[in-house]
Order: structure tokens, then C-alpha cells, then sequence
């Protein structure tokens, strides 16, 4: 694929007006619509609709004329045509999976937002959320009667979705566990009155690595205990496909926020800085082949084997260094091969020496949070940071920020949906209002976004950007899709899976706002920013 002439092409609409016409081997031209120019009536013309070729991997728009359906066609030269959608069409698309709830806890959350987008099918990205009330004999908060922990978690799946799944059903409960272990081992210790900071990263790699071993090696053993095909297609699945994971962990008494990062999804701080503008700090690293850190311990961990990192990736296969599952990486080469030849399985690589190569144990970073200033965290899978910097994410979310606070359009008298902005000042700039950092890409394992070369965008056109939406979190994947380019995330959301995925991977966003708001005590959900849903699922 020629990515420069995919974005001239896409961008420029090589085929912008009247009909597209594929030429099938005749002298003239003939319309794969079924009329030719000369036929097209007055009222066909107006009711044109827009259409997106796929070519030898070259995108280019033209014009469907008529009102017949149309959603593929294919001919002889292997042209895909799929009627484009509508920039309507794409926002409804954009919005289809977004949430948005108000956190009326007190507790230093006062809002976060939520939205997915899929280029899999079905989408192999996952998320969680979940606020525990946690009592005072166990929180150890002074001055308080309980504590909140809240949890916000992204998986992003690979190889299949029931690994990303898993977590989602089960992470927190995994991890929570842990974490009430010990705290109640250092209320009971006199000298102790809360847990040490290395005790508590260390319940929750605990929870993170207990998980792994029940989807890895656990399922082998009960699968060998059932002797049964039924069980072991729904035992091994989570642990022969695999999953990232980056969890957050707020503990509202110490105001302090933990992320566990298991693989290649971003957790990115924003945060107001003396001069009005934001400033964005990563709180985890990318955990894959192609970062230094992560390449050196894999080589000291299995010395002598010159291809345990191969063209940046595990074995020449994997990735991420670092996830759930993947059980082809931690399983030894008998097992796979029992595996095999009784239930389900693949042949072991082979470079396949000394597993496990690949772990779920996550890198653990602490964060003081300052709600009064307004702080808030972005975390998302690697499809956002493919098309995003960490300063374009947090300018992104800060310009968008400042025209809520601007906005005349929300409802009077509505306290919940207005107090939660309180703690962003309104400052008008030109641009993203972000201090710029030239970091990203360097050897601290932020990669540069890929797609924005592939697109070919001009990194320094600010004004690109547009603020259309009332979900924080579809915000920030309209912009990462094209913004302002209306073309281009039309396209973008019209391309089905699979051939989505050379273009755009699945994306999951959430973005947390910390603050001082409502005391009500409950969790509502945020209509104007949710997409309709009969059952809303509180978080608490």
C-alpha cells in the first residue's frame, strides 16, 4: 500500500464529481450504478450520494447517483464501492457506544466520560469501571466514616476478544480483593497505620498476576480434568487469544492515583499550569518490543536466544512484552503440543526455548492528584495514540473544557450538569491550549502516532481540530479520526472491518475530571453526553 497516495487521494477526492464509473475492459465507460451521464435526470442528481472506493489499497470519493440502496460492489479490478456515510451518519456512529456519568460521591471524581469504537468485529477492545465504598476500619481515613476506591480499566484485546472480556468481568474484583487484604494486614500491625506504598502496588500486581495464572494455567488443568472439547473451546479461548490492560486505582482518602500498565495502552494526566495553559504528563510506558527497557529485559531474562525480540516484536510475533493470555508465549512446548492433540491449539513457534516470555505483571506509578485544580486523566488503548501525541490529547480535552464553560446552551437551573465545570477557568486561545513538549517518540517509550503520517497531516496545523460533541471522550477519537476534515472521518468510519484495521485500529476512551462537586451520594448518568440505553448500570 502507498500511504502518501492513500491521504493525497483521500484527502484531495481524486474522483470528486458526477458519477464513478469502473471500467470493465469496453470502449466506453460504463456505470457500475446502472445509467450513464446522459441519463442522469435533474431529480437523480439531487439525490447524489457520496461514495468510497477501495483500490489496490488507495481510497478515493466519488458520487453515487439515484436513489437505489447501494452498501458494496465489487468488479472485475477488484474495486470495492461502498456508499459513504453522511457526516450525520458518522456522528451517530461516533455516539453510538459513548457514557457519560456525574459523580456525585464528594470523593474528589466529579464526572467521566466513555466511548468505543470498534474496526474489529466484534470489537476486541474492552473497559471497566467501578466505585467501592470502602469503611473507615478498613480505609483507615481520619475525620471520615468510609473511602471510596474507583477503578476505571481499559483492555485492549488482540487475536480475539474474550481475553479483554475476562478482565473486564473480573480485574477489579481480582484486584480489590488484594487491596482489602492489605489494608486489613496493616490495620492489624500497631506500628503500621496504613499500608506501605510498595505493599500496595505490590496487592495490585498480585491481583493482576493470580488472574493470568487461573486464564493460563489453571484452564489447562481443568481442561485435562474434564476431558471434554465443549470445555476446552470455552476454557482456553481467553488464554489462546490475549489482552493488554491499564487499570487505574483512586484512593479518595490519600488522593493518590495508582496505574497499572500491562502492554501498550496510555494513561496521560492533564493538568492547569501557572500560565493558564495545560501541561501533559504520561503515567505509564508503552510495553512492546520496540522499547529499549522492555527489549533489555526479555534478553536478560533469556540470555543467548538472539530472536526473543525480532523486528520489535516477541519471537518476530507479539508486540506487547507485556499482557494477559497469549498462553502460546507462556506455555511450554509439550503442554501445547498435548493441547493440540487432545482439545484445541496451535503449533508452538519455533523459537520457542524458555517460556513464559510474556507477562501480566503491570508497572505500577503513583500520582498525587489535586482535584481543586481541576486535574483530569485520559487512558486509552494504542488506536488513540496512533493518531494522537499526549499533548494533542490533553489540549484536545482542555479546549474542549473551556468551551463547555462557554457554552449558553446548558440547561438553567440544571446544578449537577453546571457545578461539576467549576474547577476550569475559561481561557480563550488560539490553538490547543497545551504547553508544547517535543518528548513523545524518544527512548521513554512514547511512541510517535503512526497514523498521522500515514494520513500525511501536518503535525502544526492546529487548525484541524474542531469541538462538536458533549462527551469528553468522543471528542477526542472525532479529532484523532480527521476533526475538522469532514471527508476523512466519513471514510474513515464508512471502511468495514477487516480492511478497517489497515487504517484504524478499535478505540476506547475514557477520560476521568477530577474535582470538588456534588455531595449527593449518587452516580446518575449524563443524558446529553450518553447515547440511549434502557438499562443503565449504576458503577457503585
Amino acid at each position: 500500500m502507498h500511504i502518501r497516495q492513500f491521504s493525497i487521494a483521500l484527502l484531495s477526492a481524486a474522483v470528486a464529481t458526477g458519477a464513478f464509473y469502473a471500467y470493465k475492459g469496453r470502449e466506453t465507460p460504463e456505470s457500475p450504478f446502472g445509467s450513464s451521464p446522459s441519463s442522469v435526470s435533474v431529480s437523480a442528481a439531487d439525490s447524489a450520494r457520496r461514495a468510497l472506493v477501495v483500490e489496490q489499497g488507495q481510497l478515493y470519493t466519488g458520487t453515487i447517483t439515484g436513489d437505489g440502496p447501494l452498501s458494496k460492489e465489487t468488479d472485475d479490478y477488484g474495486r470495492k464501492v461502498l456508499e459513504m456515510l453522511t457526516p450525520e451518519q458518522a456522528t451517530e456512529k461516533l455516539r453510538k457506544n459513548e457514557q457519560s456519568w456525574f459523580v456525585g460521591r464528594g470523593k474528589g471524581v466529579v464526572r467521566y466520560d466513555v466511548v468505543q469504537i470498534p474496526s474489529n468485529d466484534p470489537i476486541e477492545d474492552d473497559h471497566a469501571e467501578k466505585i467501592i465504598e470502602i469503611p473507615q476500619t478498613v480505609a483507615g481515613a481520619e475525620g471520615s466514616t468510609s473511602s471510596d476506591w474507583m477503578f476505571w480499566g481499559v483492555f485492549d484485546g488482540h487475536s480475539g476478544w474474550t481475553t479483554s472480556a475476562k478482565l473486564r468481568q473480573v480485574l477489579i474484583s481480582f484486584v480489590a480483593r488484594e487491596l482489602n487484604s492489605t489494608y486489613k494486614s496493616a490495620l492489624a500491625d500497631p506500628s503500621l497505620k496504613l499500608p506501605t506504598a510498595e505493599s500496595i502496588d505490590q496487592a495490585i500486581k498480585k491481583g493482576f498476576l493470580r488472574l493470568d495464572h487461573e486464564i493460563v494455567h489453571e484452564s489447562v488443568e481443568k481442561v485435562k480434568k474434564a476431558q471434554s472439547k465443549r470445555v476446552a473451546a470455552e476454557l482456553l479461548a481467553p488464554a489462546l487469544s490475549g489482552s493488554c490492560a491499564l487499570l487505574s486505582f483512586y484512593d479518595s482518602n490519600s488522593k493518590l492515583l495508582r496505574i497499572a500498565c500491562t502492554g501498550d495502552s496510555r494513561a496521560v494526566l492533564g493538568r492547569r499550569t501557572a500560565n493558564g495553559y495545560w501541561s501533559a504528563t504520561p503515567l505509564s510506558v508503552d510495553q512492546t518490543g520496540g522499547t529499549p527497557e522492555e527489549a533489555a529485559r526479555l534478553r536478560k531474562e533469556h540470555p543467548g536466544e538472539e530472536n526473543v525480540v525480532k523486528n520489535g516484536r516477541v519471537l518476530g510475533g507479539l508486540e506487547p512484552t507485556r499482557a494477559f493470555g497469549d498462553a502460546t508465549y507462556k506455555w511450554t512446548r509439550e503442554t501445547q503440543a498435548e493441547l493440540k492433540k487432545s482439545f484445541f491449539g496451535r503449533t508452538a513457534s519455533s523459537l520457542l526455548r524458555t517460556p513464559p516470555y510474556v507477562t501480566a505483571e503491570p508497572v505500577v506509578t503513583t500520582t498525587k492528584v489535586d482535584p481543586q485544580r481541576g486535574d483530569f486523566l485520559v487512558m486509552a488503548t494504542d488506536g488513540l495514540w496512533e493518531m494522537l501525541t499526549n499533548e494533542e490529547v490533553v489540549g484536545l480535552v482542555g479546549q474542549w473544557l473551556e468551551s463547555q464553560a462557554d457554552s449558553k446552551t446548558r440547561k438553567t437551573g440544571d446544578k449537577q450538569a453546571g457545578s461539576w465545570l467549576g474547577s476550569w477557568s475559561n481561557s480563550q486561545k488560539k490553538g490547543l491550549p497545551i504547553e508544547k513538549d517535543s518528548r513523545h517518540g524518544d527512548s521513554s517509550g512514547q511512541r510517535a502516532p503512526i497514523r498521522q503520517q500515514q494520513w500525511g497531516i501536518d503535525s502544526q496545523e492546529t487548525g484541524r481540530f474542531v469541538v462538536e460533541d458533549k462527551n469528553a471522550a468522543t471528542h477526542l477519537v472525532r479529532n484523532a479520526l480527521g476533526g475538522r476534515d469532514r471527508d476523512q472521518v466519513c471514510a474513515l468510519l464508512t471502511l468495514p472491518s477487516p480492511f478497517s484495521r489497515r487504517y484504524r485500529d478499535d478505540l476506547t476512551v475514557e477520560v476521568i475530571f477530577f474535582g470538588e462537586g456534588d455531595t449527593s451520594g449518587t452516580i446518575t448518568l449524563n443524558v446529553d453526553a450518553s447515547a440511549s440505553s434502557p438499562n443503565p448500570q449504576a458503577k457503585l
